[in-house]
């Protein structure tokens, strides 16, 4: 069948990312997990209505679960529409979540959601086990970028 969709193929799709984490954060290792949403919330994340910026990951009881992302009400889901700051829960192998936990109890990593975005009809979340940095890292990566930036223009004749 000419035009059909190959299923074996998964598109993936952004639909935002925590650009203030990599400023605030050594970025250490990288998990994909599903998220647990509502059918409002997902039309509303369709949208491009998330917003990241002050998300943090726990782990409660055994299970992962996602703190601080802001999903706007989607317009016309009136009763239907949820609390945009609640709390929701992230789909990972328990394995995977132990491991996560122990890292974070004993070497003082927090874990940080970097992206949302679509993969296939699933949304997905990519996780970060992060390292948090001192004013004076990201004074040095400021510096670090700015010199770069001046050697690429010096490079490219333009000063």
């Amino acid at each position: 069948m000419e035009g059909a969709l190959d299923m074996g193929k998964q598109s993936t799709k952004q639909i935002a990312s925590n650009r203030k984490a990599f400023h605030d954060y050594f970025i250490e290792d990288k998990y994909e997990a599903g998220i647990e949403l509502a059918g409002t919330e997902v039309k509303s994340i369709r949208l491009g209505a998330v917003n990241l910026r002050d998300a943090f990951c726990a782990v409660k009881d055994g299970e992962m679960f996602l703190y601080g992302m802001h999903v706007s009400p989607y317009e016309k889901g009136n009763i239907f529409n949820k609390d945009p700051r609640r709390t929701r829960k992230l789909l990972l192998h328990s394995r995977e979540i132990r491991k996560l936990q122990a890292k974070v109890q004993q070497d003082g990593y927090a874990l940080i959601p970097l992206s949302l975005y679509f993969s296939g009809p699933k949304v997905k979340v990519e996780l970060a086990l992060a390292k948090g940095k001192k004013l004076y890292d990201k004074r040095e990566a400021a510096a670090q970028r700015d010199a770069k930036r001046e050697m690429d223009r010096a490079s490219r004749g333009r000063y």
